[in-house]
Order: structure tokens, then sequence, then C-alpha cells
């Protein structure tokens, strides 16, 4: 199951240093999480300083 990006993003970015499937990508507003690249694995979400991401 992958992990989505809430409206609560900051935009700081570490989400996506911590993703070690290349899955998140900085969008026009918050960081986006491609469902297709993403492996569920958390990393996005246990990094995220805001607790923006959740699984879908």
């Amino acid at each position: 199951m992958a992990f989505k990006i809430s409206d609560d993003c900051i935009s700081c970015g570490a989400c996506a240093s911590g993703c070690p499937c290349d899955a998140i990508t900085e969008g026009a507003t918050k960081y986006e999480i491609d469902a297709e690249k993403c492996c569920s694995c958390g990393a996005c979400a246990s990094g995220c300083p805001v607790e923006a991401i959740s699984e879908e």
C-alpha cells in the first residue's frame, strides 16, 4: 500500500531525501508520492517532521 502526503506538508524535503525508491517529488504546493514507485517502506513517514504522511 502506497503512502500519501496531506496538505499539512511544509515542503521541507525530508521525505524525498529519505525515500529509497525515488518516489517523491516536489509538487506545486507540496511534495507528492508516485504510487507506482512507492515500495511502502515508511521511510518518508518516519522522516516527516510534521507527520503529514500516512498510508493510503
